[in-house]
């Protein structure tokens, strides 16, 4: 399990929000990035250094650091799009492989190269800006029906980080909960909502079992 790519995102404009900018254009970057526990959100603020967040009221902060996705699933999108797509083009900060991201337990912590500890907090929900970006008509939907969101995390130990890193998991919670389980019952499947009780590392607008997230 390892880093193939560590991805840093170039300000573009937003069409589809409406906003001034988006950072979902993540490009491959040589040598190490910092990554560091970000401010609250509302404030852009991401984990890795020269990235941010400009849809602050749903990106960003510190259960949104870093949002991690893995090569085998880009590599079944590229397949079943019948077109490349490559490292950080779903806008993720980290292009992983060996490593199971959607099968993930919410709490689980990895340890990324010799310092970085990131623990796995919550799945993606997909939005406008990212339907948009690939130019793909009805992708949200086509991307919910699959359930292989990929993950955010949280910085619990800074440090660099840098392609090629080494991945270990260093902690596995006493629950069946997985960023896919999450994703499935935020999105099309809220009779699911009542089992997100058992993943304190959720975050708390994610364990409302009446909470649900649009995905149209």
């Amino acid at each position: 399990m390892h880093l193939l790519s560590v991805n840093v995102g170039r300000p573009r404009p937003n069409p589809w929000k409406g906003l001034s900018a988006t950072g979902i254009d993540k490009r491959p970057v040589d040598g190490p990035v910092t990554v560091t526990v970000p401010g609250p959100k509302g404030t852009g603020a991401v984990g890795l250094a020269g990235d941010r967040a400009y849809d602050v009221k749903h990106h960003g902060g510190p259960d949104q650091a870093v949002y991690a996705y893995a090569r085998e699933d880009l590599d079944g999108w590229q397949a079943e799009l019948g077109g490349p797509l490559g490292n950080g083009v779903f806008g993720e900060n980290l292009t992983t492989v060996g490593l199971d991201v959607n099968g993930a337990l919410i709490g689980e912590r990895w340890r990324v190269g010799p310092d970085v500890v990131l623990e796995v907090s919550c799945p993606r929900i997909p939005c406008a800006t990212f339907q948009g970006w690939l130019g793909r008509e009805g992708w949200i939907r086509r991307f919910t029906q699959a359930a292989l969101p990929g993950a955010y995390l949280r910085v619990v130990t800074p440090g660099d980080v840098r392609a090629g890193d080494p991945v270990e998991i260093v902690h596995r919670p006493d629950h069946d909960v997985t960023v896919a389980l999450a994703f499935r019952a935020l999105t099309r499947e809220p009779e699911l909502r009542p089992r997100l009780s058992a993943a304190g590392a959720l975050p708390e607008e994610d364990r409302k079992p009446a909470r649900g997230r649009t995905t149209a």
